[in-house]
């Protein structure tokens, strides 16, 4: 008794703080890369271990502008451009998504596992899906209407499972019942009550779905052929052309742009959420 009593004291004295500094030190070891790169885009230059030369706004300059650098347009045509395309793809997404894992957690039908199984398939690589569709359909190479299926098709699965895992935890069925009980017919029932109860999950499903699809490289470096290039490709032309610090104001954009619709999507969230209390 004496000793487990010993060994629970150990575990409650030097538990937690064994915890709290291996979260410590993995965030620090995630972002001290992003911090760095973000930090080093202001430098002018870099020699030994850290950055030299603050404050400089040249390097974010010629990202912007599109002098300087391994790309041959501006960030602002390329980052409009990729921007269009993944909200498309995040559209698609929530147009297809949100009934299948409506249907996967709400109903119990013949090839329900298979429906399941299908919605998560294009979780392969981008590379294979770029190679199949470009073999497939070789035309819509020369426009954007192939990035954005790709997009979609690529980002899918996680809209179905984010949404999904929001429609199992309510009880579907009863609130569906209450909602017909009070007049409210299917459609307005399904779009009225039961999608803004699943505002989390597709939230955060075309959250990870435009964020993945603006920085998806695979199929973009295999499907793009001409005109303005997505932001994946300019980001790319830029890390292996240019140097280093125009390569890092580079990433930070797409950094600052992922912060932004990040926190607008919140944003959007709670105002839906205050207006239903």
């Amino acid at each position: 008794m004496t000793e487990r009593f010993g060994r629970g004291s150990l575990s409650a004295r030097f538990g937690r703080p064994v915890v709290t500094l291996v979260l410590v030190l993995t965030l620090f070891f995630l972002a001290f890369p992003v911090v760095m790169t973000f930090v080093s885009s202001f430098a002018s230059d870099w020699f030994g271990v850290f950055p030299t030369g603050f404050v400089t706004l040249a390097n974010w300059e010629d990202v912007i502008v599109g002098t300087g650098v391994g790309a041959d347009v501006s960030v602002g045509s390329s980052l409009a451009y990729s921007t269009g395309l993944a909200l498309a793809g995040v559209v698609i997404n929530l147009i297809v998504g949100v009934p299948i894992a409506y249907a996967v957690a709400r109903y119990d039908f013949w090839g329900r596992d298979w429906v399941n199984v299908f919605a998560i398939l294009p979780l392969a690589p981008g590379i294979i899906l770029g190679v199949a569709f470009l073999r497939t359909y070789p035309d819509l190479s020369t426009s954007g209407i192939a990035l954005v299926i790709g997009y979609s098709l690529l980002k899918a699965p996680y809209m179905v499972m984010a949404v999904q895992s929001s429609f199992q935890s309510m009880d579907l069925q009863q609130i569906e019942e209450s909602a017909r009980s009070l007049g409210a017919s299917w459609p307005r029932t399904f779009l009225t009550v039961i999608v803004p109860n699943a505002r989390t999950g597709i939230i955060a499903g075309s959250i990870i779905s435009w964020t993945l699809a603006a920085a998806e490289f695979n199929f973009s470096y295999i499907v793009y052929s001409r005109g303005t290039p997505p932001l994946a490709i300019f980001l790319f032309n830029n890390i292996t052309n240019a140097s280093f610090l125009n390569a890092a104001a580079a990433v930070s954009v797409f950094f600052l742009l992922i912060a932004l619709v990040t926190i607008a999507l919140q944003i959007i969230g709670n105002r839906g959420a205050v207006r239903r209390i």
